[in-house]
């Protein structure tokens, strides 16, 4: 009993003769660039946003640090920025811990 459902003479039919090796590599290719546009690219772009953001920062922004912590900017260095987080309460973190700028007054109105 034989369960051969392909044929060889089938079997050489379906293969190209002489594939070309642009064919082969052409799903590969399709992958990396669909990945580049959905994945890289807003990558790259989101992280010149967030380069522009850190370096507009000004003395008096009232801005949101990576741990969650609201206050307005009162002393600016290359590296550090002092927040003021409460009256007479300021903090010091690196620049780079500044994960959104508000807008004036946001504090004030919470």
């Amino acid at each position: 009993m034989s369960f051969d459902l392909i044929t060889p003479a089938h079997a050489q039919a379906m293969t190209l003769p002489g594939g070309s090796d642009l064919m082969t590599f052409l799903p590969m290719i399709a992958i990396f660039v669909v990945f580049y546009f959905l994945l890289i690219r807003p990558q790259q772009k989101k992280a010149k946003e967030a380069k522009a953001m850190l370096e507009a920062l000004q003395k008096g922004d009232e801005v949101v640090t990576a741990g969650g912590l609201l206050g307005r900017i009162a002393k600016l260095s290359d590296q550090y920025a002092t927040i003021e987080v409460a009256a007479n309460t300021e903090i010091i973190v690196q620049r780079q811990a500044v994960a959104q700028l508000l807008p004036k007054g946001t504090i004030k109105g919470l």
